[in-house]
């Protein structure tokens, strides 16, 4: 089993900066790649961002690109989302989950371990 738990939001102005970490319970996920996604009130999950497990390959939304940097932290199993000039369209809950097929990718049907999310709010 690979928990993992989601940290770091919280409420801030609009182009203010926020880092969420994802933390996983077991080292199976050094060997993993992960991705972050979204989900806002009313709206599909949507994808964020994704980071292959040596981190040397990423990929992100295009309405992230160039704000939201993706990174991870193996020696403490953690994945973190630095995201930078926050919009309001920015707001949602914000999910990590590990990619079963071994892929940098957007489709949520090919992770399988989610994490609980965390909000994070965007004011004008």
């Amino acid at each position: 089993q690979v928990g993992l738990v989601e940290s770091g939001g919280g409420l801030v102005q609009a182009g203010g900066s926020l880092r969420l970490s994802c933390a996983a319970s077991t080292r199976t996920f050094t060997y993993s790649d992960m991705g972050w996604f979204r989900q806002a009130p009313g709206k599909e999950r949507e994808f964020v961002a994704a980071i292959s497990w040596g981190g040397s390959s990423t990929a992100y939304a295009e309405s992230v690109k160039g704000r939201f940097t993706i990174s991870r932290d193996n020696a403490k199993n953690t994945v973190y989302l630095q995201m930078n000039s926050l919009k309001p369209e920015d707001t949602a809950v914000y999910y990590c989950a590990r990619n079963r097929r071994g892929r940098v990718n957007s489709d949520p049907g090919d992770y399988d371990y989610w994490g609980q999310g965390t909000q994070v709010t965007v004011s004008s």
